[in-house]
Formats: C-alpha cells, structure tokens, sequence
C-alpha cells in the first residue's frame, strides 16, 4: 500500500514486561507493515531482562518507534491502559501487537482500508494462527465464526450473539484494531483489571459502534506455558468474567429476562467447576480468588450450593461410568505420553518439557 498524506495515523502498542525472547520478532513484524503511517510505542514494565535494551536498538534507528520505561512494575492491564494514554493526538486508529505476538505484512493496511469503508465501525477483527513448535501438528486458526463474506456488523447484534448464542470473534488484542476515538472515550480503555478486560472492552464499546471483520489471517499468537492466558485457563477465571460482563454490560443489549437466566446459567457452571475441583488439590489462593470474585459480582460463596453441586457431580459419576472410565483412561493416556516424552527428551539432553497437569476425572 502507498502511503499518502490522507493515510490515517495508526498507533501501534506493545506493552511488555521481559519479553527479550520474542519482542525483536515482534517489532520487525510492525516495521515491515506494507501501511507506513504509523507511530510505534513501546512501553516497558519495569523489565528486568534485555526487553529495554533491544527496543532502544530499534527506536535508535527508526523514529517512529517511542520507548516508555518504568523502574518499577504495575498490573499488566494497568500497564495497557498507560500504553492507550500514550496515543497520539492526532491519531486515528490504535493497533496492539503483544510482545510474544506479531504481525502478517498487510494486517495494519488491511484493517484500516475496512474501517474507513465504514465510518461506524469501532473495532475491526480478523483470523489469527495460534500455535507453537514448527512441525504445524499444534497450529490452528483463531476466531473464524464470521460468516463469509460478512465484513460488517451492528455492535448491538455481535454482543447479543456473543452472550446468548456463545458467539466469540473478539479474539486477541494482537487480532484487534481500536477506533481511537473509543480509546480516548474513558480515563481507562480496558474497564477492569482482570485478564478478560479486552473482552470487557468490546463488549463496552460496542454498545456504541459496529464491529467490522477482515476474513484474512493477519497475526500470529505465539502459544506458551509462560503466557498470561495459559495461567487464566488453569484458574478459569473465564467464568467470573463472563458474569461481570453480562451484569455489567448486558442491559445495552438484552433484556432483563435473558440477563437473569444468563447468570442463573453461569452460576450453575460455576459451582460445577468449582465441584471438580474440590479433590483435586487446590491450593487456598485459588479457593480465595473464587470466593473474591463471586462476593464482587453480588453473589457470595454458597456453601449449600457448592454442596449441592458436589452431589450432581459424585451422582454424574455414579450414573455414567462408561464416560468415567473413558476420562481416567484418557488421563492415564495423556500422562504415560509425558512419560514417554520426557525419557526421550533425558536420552537427547532436553529439557523443555513440560510436565501435565495432575492426573483427574475430567468431568
């Protein structure tokens, strides 16, 4: 794409915090965009590794490229939330890239030439490639529930599918494009300090804009046992957050009959999840964060109800022991391939393992 002076400026962001392993990657991704008019801010986490050292490197030789340091380090959405007020004023799009993510050539030109086609979208999404390892046997593509050809989309109409119908096409930060004009709506551009703020953030925003979708693979997200995401799906805190989105921002678009039947429903996966868990060995920090949670959304702990929930459970068990044995067979499974994997990796010298998670009924 030829930038002209008509091209509207785009703000790039990394937060980061020691990402030396994949932040080089990261930035040469964002400097070779086929759109050229954009700013790129870094913003370092108080990083104790070479992160500070590799983006100076670059900002050095491209002025596009702006680095903001702390010596000490903040919440990561708080650390994002600094990086959205950093944004020029003169900017009309915001584009976040993680440092462990990066971008396909044509991913800034092609989400910014579907937004100006339609002034009222606020957020543009796209495909992404997840994955790690080279052999492609763990690779998938991301947040393919649009249908084609559909490119455009009332906000109103994507929030409803995705509360009601378990619609989810707002992916990563890395898959998004921000109107800037939503950024600098509010002091804080992602509403909460939970993990899911970015999805509290579209289903914030879109109460007042459209959602726009560009069917082309335009970023990759790198899969890892360091990642955030990888901690919240041990945790599950998916849950807590789907809730306080529904009672947060639900009444813009459903009803207070569907509101009400929706937390009765996710309350009920709750106290499930919660069921499973209780022989499994789980250490008070997660008994304290879920209890934290559900007393914040107006919906204290109940023992009864966990109570309750157990006996469902215990009799699931009791009632479909062919499905039992099948998710201990497949848990033994899992756990003799590690084993099998790790004397390999002893035998070569290897130590990149990584050991599963403990063996449990899958339930």
């Amino acid at each position: 794409m030829t930038v002209t002076t008509t091209s509207p400026l785009v703000s790039v962001l990394t937060p980061v915090y020691n990402g030396a392993a994949y932040l080089a990657r990261c930035i040469e991704s964002v400097l070779q965009q086929s759109y050229g008019n954009f700013e790129y801010i870094i913003v370092d986490n108080g990083s104790t590794d070479a992160t500070l050292s590799i983006a100076n490197g670059y900002a050095t030789a491209d002025p596009r490229i702006h680095i903001y340091h702390s010596d000490h380090t903040i919440g990561i959405i708080e650390n994002h939330n600094k990086a959205f007020s950093l944004i020029s004023p003169a900017s009309k799009y915001t584009k976040v890239v993680s440092a462990d993510d990066w971008l396909f050539p044509e991913c800034i030109q092609r989400m910014v030439a579907l937004a100006e086609s339609h002034p009222s979208v606020g957020i543009v999404g796209s495909y992404q490639l997840s994955g790690c390892g080279t052999d492609g046997r763990n690779w998938q593509v991301k947040w393919d529930q649009v249908a084609y050809p559909s490119e455009l989309m009332s906000g109103h109409d994507v929030c409803r599918a995705h509360f009601l119908c378990g619609l989810y096409i707002f992916g990563t930060p890395s898959s998004l494009l921000y109107a800037s004009r939503l950024v600098r709506s509010s002091e804080c551009f992602y509403p909460n300090l939970t993990a899911e703020a970015d999805t509290s953030a579209c289903c914030k925003h879109l109460a007042e804009a459209d959602f726009g979708f560009v069917h082309q693979v335009l970023s990759y997200e790198r899969v890892h046992e360091e990642r955030v995401t990888t901690k919240c799906q041990d945790l599950n805190t998916y849950l807590s957050s789907r809730l306080s989105d529904v009672i947060e921002y639900g009444p813009a678009c459903l009803s207070q009959t569907e509101i009400r039947g929706l937390i009765k429903q996710l309350l009920g996966q709750y106290y499930k999840f919660l069921a499973t868990n209780l022989s499994r060995g789980r250490s008070i920090e997660f008994w304290k964060y879920h209890s934290r949670r559900l007393r914040e959304l107006g919906h204290p702990l109940s023992a009864l109800r966990l109570g309750t929930a157990v006996l469902m459970t215990v009799a699931d068990l009791l009632l479909n022991p062919k499905q039992t044995a099948e998710n201990i067979l497949r848990s033994m499974s899992r756990w003799h391939r590690f084993r099998a994997k790790a004397a390999q990796a002893s035998h070569d010298g290897r130590t990149d393992i990584v050991k599963p998670k403990r063996v449990s009924v899958d339930l």
